[in-house]
């Protein structure tokens, strides 16, 4: 399992500003919100912890 204490320069360093740049553009071409109810910024975080509870769940037990 890795180490979930990163660094703020280390999840900057992580982020893909184009890709941010990406998602941001394609939301306000789409007419989404970026923030609130079913807003860019929601449906982001929400994936994103499916993503690593599902990590978490698919890691095998330590024994």
């Amino acid at each position: 399992m890795e180490d979930a204490s990163m660094t703020s320069e280390n999840v900057t360093e992580a982020v893909d500003d184009r890709l941010i740049d990406e998602l941001v553009s394609r939301a306000q071409a789409e007419g989404l919100h970026l923030t609130g109810e079913g807003g860019l910024l929601q449906q982001l975080t929400k994936r994103l912890l499916e993503s690593a509870l599902d990590g978490e769940i698919t890691e095998p037990l330590p024994t």
